[in-house]
């Protein structure tokens, strides 16, 4: 509320508060006054009668004959003793002493002043529903995302809370634009490391295909001028003055060194896709997709893995249920679900698939037969880099929470629990809205 505004509530209460006092203070006076009056006429009258006792009943047919006398039954005596008009039934009413026009006039003051801070009551509650409410939406536009630093100032009962709101808003802005700025800068890194990473994990693997190669050309060495059997035996000959013989465990290392490049490349592409999901310029294309084709699809690409691991993966057929999501990216994210579950449960068993779907969500479970998650790593499971307890030092920690990213980003949200048959689940609920 405004000055103006300030200043005409604080009139109405003031108007209103002294046309109630003033008309309850005439009513107080006029009765004063008639009971007074009434007290005076009769100790006049009292000792009229003193002095000349036959003059009584001149006295009181006197007082019958005036205007201001009002006859009735059974008027009782207002028992003032050594009053002659009280022992004889009247009262300060019946004598018409002062017009009861101004006890009129006090009654309808005093109900205009009652209704008048009524109305003051009234325009002051209005004015701090409209001060509240419009706080209220300031706050509800700032929460969706709208812009709400400039602010109407009012100087007002409100006006403290409304400072402090402008206060703790503007400093929200500004932790949010360092939030922002750090989380860029740390994409902007996280990408920086991965294009680092990528130049020499690039060179590493051409040197060990050229190791490879020279390996399988020194085992093959042409003789067309000799028969076979001397053309195998020349071969070995000048392979081993040229070359020391190979082992079996320059192999092995060989394989290592692969296996480790591999997990460098995915830790190298993990890296760019979490620096393009902070920095939000991760493309999604999203269109209705039916549930069974993403598990489906993820089930496939991990075909090869779950024969090394021994581990079937059932993708149960449940009925058509669309999702508005992008395929490959979902995809992607099953897929690493399903993985941590075939590493977590043990060979010869499965990994379990189911789906529904509801006015609100699709919701789709991914569950294994091993012994559930540790207690301890349930609250950090999707967090970078995290590593469980049950953890067999085959990833990097990084697949959970890019498929959480992805899911969040196509208004999903998934959690991880343990089942109480035992095994680990992991739900994702997609929002049709």
């Amino acid at each position: 509320m405004s000055n103006k505004s300030n200043v005409k509530i604080t009139v109405l209460f003031t108007l209103s508060v002294s046309l109630i006092v003033t008309a309850t203070t005439t009513y107080l006076l006029t009765v004063y006054y008639r009971n007074l009056c009434f007290h005076i006429l009769g100790g006049f009258c009292e000792s009229m009668i003193e002095k000349n006792p036959d003059s009584r009943q001149a006295v009181l047919e006197l007082l019958k004959t005036q205007d201001f006398y009002m006859t009735g039954e059974n008027i009782l005596s207002n028992k003032f003793d050594n009053y002659v008009i009280s022992n004889y039934g009247y009262y300060p009413s019946n004598m018409g002493i002062m017009d009861t026009t101004s006890l009129w006039i006090a009654v309808l003051v005093f109900l205009a002043g009652g209704i008048l801070f009524l109305f003051s009551f009234w325009y002051w509650h209005r004015k701090s529903d409209a001060r509240i409410q419009a706080l209220t939406e300031y706050l509800e536009r700032i929460n969706t995302g709208g812009q709400g630093l400039l602010f109407e100032s009012s100087d007002d009962e409100f006006s403290k809370l409304q400072d402090e709101i402008y206060k703790t808003v503007t400093a929200l802005y500004q932790a949010k634009e360092e939030a922002l700025t750090a989380r860029n800068n740390f994409a902007d890194n996280l990408s920086n490391i991965a294009h680092q990473l990528k130049t020499p994990i690039t060179s590493i693997s051409l040197i060990v295909q050229m190791a490879k190669e020279h390996l399988r050309d020194t085992r093959a060495v042409e003789t067309p001028q000799r028969p076979a059997t001397e053309a195998y035996l020349y071969a070995n000959e000048q392979t081993e003055r040229r070359n020391p013989p190979m082992t079996c465990k320059m192999y092995t290392n060989i394989k290592d060194i692969e296996r480790q490049i591999n997990r460098l490349m995915h830790l190298e592409e993990a890296l760019l896709l979490l620096s393009r999901i902070d920095a939000g310029t991760l493309a999604c294309d999203r269109k209705p997709t039916d549930v069974f084709t993403i598990l489906s699809l993820a089930s496939d690409n991990l075909y090869e893995l779950s024969m090394q691991k021994g581990v079937l993966i059932d993708v149960p057929e449940m009925g058509e249920m669309n999702i508005n999501v992008d395929l490959n990216w979902t995809m992607e994210a099953v897929m690493n679900l399903m993985k941590n579950c075939m590493e977590a449960t043990r060979t010869d068993t499965a990994v379990h698939c189911s789906y529904e779907k509801n006015p609100l969500y699709v919701q789709i479970r991914i569950w294994d037969e091993g012994e559930g998650f540790a207690k301890e790593d349930l609250p950090h499971l999707f967090e970078r880099f995290y590593c469980g307890k049950k953890a067999k030092n085959t990833g990097i920690g990084i697949g959970l929470s890019l498929s959480k990213a992805i899911i969040e980003m196509q208004n999903g949200i998934i959690r991880a629990f343990n089942l109480p048959t035992g095994g680990a689940c992991f739900e994702v609920r997609f929002y049709t809205s």
